[in-house]
């Protein structure tokens, strides 16, 4: 006799199943990321998409390639604002930007850059504060989607109160409107914001570290792995960073249990930037 299977039970499986195809049949590997947060991703999908099981999604994605960048956008997290948490933005510019100063060039890597908003903030930001000429940005993330948001640089006009009330509390010595303009309801970056940006495709899953980056900003991206993958990621962001570079996480994020935590000084407690140690 076979024992019942709770359905909640059933699910797991066919979501392990699921996340099991998706990376074999394209490489996007989502099995470390946290299950809860998945399941409830994947539970939003399967009904938007109108599909009566995950099983059933699967063979989708198997055999329809357009399958992908649908399930990618439940999948990827792409909420963000320009200058979020203007505290973090003031940190940089107060405390860690007098650092990177004394570098001749610099490379600053935006990873899970999603719509490209943290990077147009770090761009205008060392713009005001006269490094943007020597700095080299990276924005990275795995959704193209997302990433061809980015790089054209158009918000709605009903998000730029926001940001200019972010900005304005960051500490800027410029007002946001010198940025963009306004089109009906669109706000267009200045592609000069983007000129010394590169925008790229890059899994902190699967993926190898960059080189000799002077400051990481990874904020509110590693809420959503289990803890392998958050140690691999702070594992390539160590090795990514010149001695004494910067690491930027989220408020709710930390190095305080992580494996990688004695090769990180506590640099601004607050706002969650770590400097890494010399070795």
């Amino acid at each position: 006799m076979i024992d019942e299977v709770a359905p909640s039970d059933i699910d797991d499986i066919e979501i392990e199943l699921l996340l099991e195809a998706l990376y074999r049949r394209y490489h996007y590997d989502f099995r470390h990321y946290a299950r809860a947060s998945i399941k409830r991703r994947l539970i939003q999908a399967r009904g938007r998409l109108g599909v009566a099981s995950f099983s059933a999604l699967q063979e989708q994605l198997l055999r329809d390639p357009a399958m992908l960048a649908k399930l990618l956008n439940y999948l990827t997290v792409q909420v963000s604002e320009m200058f979020r948490d203007p505290s973090y933005f003031r940190a940089l510019r107060e405390r860690v930007i007098p650092h990177l100063r004394t570098y001749p060039s610099l490379k600053v890597w935006v990873a899970g850059c999603s719509n490209g908003e943290e990077v147009y903030s770090l761009s205008i930001l060392f713009r005001e504060e006269g490094l943007d000429q020597r700095t080299l940005f990276y924005a990275t993330d795995i959704n193209p989607k997302a990433l061809k948001a980015a790089e054209a640089g158009v918000y709605q006009l009903d998000q730029i109160r926001k940001f200019t009330e972010n900005h304005q509390k960051s500490g800027a010595r410029t007002s946001l409107s010198d940025y963009y303009v306004a089109d009906y309801d669109r706000a267009i970056f200045d592609s000069s914001l983007r000129a010394n940006v590169v925008f790229s495709d890059h899994s902190l899953a699967t993926d190898s570290a960059f080189a000799e980056m002077h400051l990481i900003s990874c904020r509110n991206v590693l809420i959503y792995f289990d803890r392998d993958l958050q140690e691999r990621a702070v594992g390539l962001f160590e090795e990514s960073l010149v001695r004494r570079g910067f690491l930027g996480l989220g408020h709710k994020e930390s190095l305080r249990f992580s494996d990688h935590v004695a090769g990180f000084a506590n640099f601004s407690r607050e706002e969650k930037i770590y400097q890494r140690r010399e070795r």
